[in-house]
């Protein structure tokens, strides 16, 4: 079929039947020789300047200890941060079929998707689940710097970027393997290659820092975090201090442009008022990728077409994600609204579709997906995959012009009753476009005022996760998210 005309597109055929991709799918890694490696560090002081030769000997002590207990030599200090590749060519890439979308009753839809493609988060050779006191880590583990104040939410997102996430402490998860996906999360700020993790003080850490394995060359920065205040750590002290101690050890301090960061998260629960899970401890590790953090400059106001009650960017960043967009997937919105979470799923790749009752809506987002996805709204086109393609029409969300199984997933923001324009009773609604879902899509997230978990499960999903998320004083969201 002939590439359409992306924003001009008219009703031909109806969206033809094609494989679920299974979005964010973590690959399995077993290592049956696996071998924990602790030391006890007490009494392992950072060297000085007047005792560097005796440091040295001890770290070059304890490198013996340590590679005498790990089976494969080869696997210390293996690094791999190269982004997961997608069956295709030999850069990953997937070639793109046309298919068509169509309608029943109501002008309606042409649709491009991607073709389907499973994308694997890699699971690092040589990880090790229990995190150790005061000891040094292998490559392959990551430290996550979480945002926002609800973990439980964080971590389930970066879960669509990244294998084995878990909780280490307040605001901070660990990870197994990363995607190039972790650039596009909302609510991770960074994702760290972790050397290890030990007690939340700044001695501690100069140890760890001291014992540890540095396989790398060329200028280096220390960041320290205090993650929500939790600890009361003078940050600039630790900087000043592991940062000494990164210099006795030969590394150049460059502050302005390093070839290497390095960030000292310190973490204690007792200290967080959010009430954040894990334990106390300083999670040492190198920067391996930040997160664009454009959120702020493109508001809902800012698009050419707004309605009040619009959802915050950050906000359908993470939702969509959670989802699985990105690409090679398609994702539908049937209540779209002003297309905010098209937008978001647009911006990472994902093919959109988005469907509403009332043609006010639909003109309204075909001008914001023109403007952010096609024209000169888009935030920084270096900084993100190529936008999907995207197509709308007029519906009913509990009557979808869209074939079985046609797109990955869908997502919507349902109405929040008294604010909403809808005619008749909100609960049949919910529950017909929960049906549809059901019929068109292998993934769903729904979001609301209230717990619609029963109407869900009546309509054949089953319910993996549930979160209650504060916007104001009179309104809590409520996020299922339905497999």
């Amino acid at each position: 079929m002939q590439r359409h005309e992306r924003g001009r597109r008219t009703v031909r055929e109806p969206i033809r039947e094609a494989d679920r991709d299974t979005i964010g799918q973590h690959c399995e890694h077993e290592d049956d020789q696996h071998a924990q490696v602790c030391r006890d560090n007490t009494g392992l002081d950072p060297p000085t300047l007047e005792d560097q030769r005796d440091g040295r000997r001890r770290e070059s002590s304890f490198r013996r200890e340590l590679a005498r207990d790990v089976t494969d030599e080869k696997r210390r200090g293996q690094v791999e941060r190269d982004s997961v590749k997608e069956p295709g060519d030999e850069n990953g890439h997937e070639d793109r079929e046309d298919t068509a979308a169509g309608q029943a009753g109501e002008p309606g839809l042409e649709h491009t998707r991607g073709s389907a493609a499973v994308r694997l988060c890699v699971l690092f050779p040589g990880a090790t689940g229990t995190l150790i006191a005061a000891r040094p880590h292998r490559s392959g583990v990551y430290v996550l710097e979480l945002g926002g104040q609800d973990d439980a939410f964080a971590r389930r997102e970066a879960a669509s970027a990244a294998s084995a996430v878990d909780t280490l402490a307040p605001g901070l998860a660990t990870a197994r393997g990363i995607s190039d996906r972790v650039r596009h999360l909302a609510f991770t700020h960074r994702a760290c290659d972790l050397l290890g993790t030990t007690e939340p003080d700044i001695e501690s850490a100069a140890a760890l820092l001291s014992a540890a394995t540095i396989d790398r060359e060329g200028s280096v920065a220390v960041r320290a975090v205090d993650v929500r205040a939790s600890t009361g750590i003078d940050t600039q002290q630790a900087e000043r201090t592991l940062g000494g101690v990164l210099t006795d050890r030969g590394f150049a301090v460059d502050l302005d442009d390093p070839d290497h960061v390095l960030y000292a998260y310190l973490s204690d629960p007792a200290g967080d008022e959010e009430g954040g899970a894990g334990e106390a401890c300083c999670a040492l590790g190198w920067l391996a990728a930040e997160s664009v953090r454009d959120f702020g400059q493109r508001q809902p106001t800012d698009r050419p077409f707004f309605q009040p009650g619009s959802m915050d960017p950050l906000e359908a960043r993470a939702l969509v994600n959670i989802a699985g967009a990105g690409p090679a997937a398609t994702i539908l919105d049937p209540m779209c609204g002003t297309g905010g979470l098209l937008l978001e799923a647009g911006l990472v790749g994902a093919d959109v579709v988005g469907g509403d009752a009332q043609t006010k809506m639909v003109s309204g987002t075909r001008e914001n997906l023109s403007y952010v996805l096609d024209g000169d709204g888009h935030p920084n086109r270096d900084s993100y995959p190529e936008p999907g393609d995207w197509g709308l029409f007029r519906s009913d969300a509990s009557a979808l012009p869209v074939a079985d199984d046609a797109v990955d997933a869908a997502v919507f923001d349902a109405p929040y009753g008294r604010q909403s324009r809808i005619e008749g009773e909100l609960a049949p609604l919910v529950a017909g476009a929960l049906g549809e879902a059901d019929r068109v899509a292998g993934r769903c997230v729904l979001v609301a005022d209230r717990d619609w978990r029963e109407s869900a499960t009546d309509a054949g999903w089953t319910v993996t996760d549930y979160f209650r998320r504060r916007v104001h004083r009179s309104l809590i969201r409520h996020v299922h998210v339905l497999e």
